[in-house]
């Protein structure tokens, strides 16, 4: 059975995507910790970040370290914070978070609420200054 995040590669979800090439797939969270959160994904579906083949982690840290460089153009921060929890939705996936302190990326703090609108809004800035 697909996951939400295979759906939201095959385009059967909408998403706000921000970067995409034939292996990953990079996309806004809708329950973002902080403006601009966004997750990483490879397109094959695999439950578990580190049960991933050690030549595709790499690829794709290379690809999120891209990702992360245009959130920090793109999105006032001291720096993007990276956090693997992978318990909420059975796919690999990193959640970047732009921060100025520590506890910006305390998955406990309240989730902001973005409109679609917003949300698109952040996509089109990062994606300005995906290189």
């Amino acid at each position: 059975m697909a996951t939400i995040f295979s759906k939201i590669i095959a385009g059967e979800i909408p998403s706000h995507k921000i970067a995409e090439n034939d292996e990953f797939f990079a996309f806004l969270d809708i329950s973002p910790v902080a403006e601009g959160h966004t997750l990483v994904i490879p397109k094959k579906e695999v439950d578990y970040l580190f049960d991933l083949d050690d030549d595709l982690l790499g690829r794709m840290m290379v690809f999120t370290k891209k990702v992360a460089s245009a959130i920090e153009k793109a999105i006032p921060c001291k720096r993007v914070g990276i956090t693997v929890i992978g318990l909420e939705v059975p796919h690999a996936h990193i959640h970047l978070v732009p921060i100025r302190k520590e506890s910006d990326i305390y998955f406990g703090n309240p989730k902001l609420k973005k409109s679609p609108e917003e949300l698109a809004q952040t996509a089109e800035k990062i994606r300005a200054q995906f290189s």
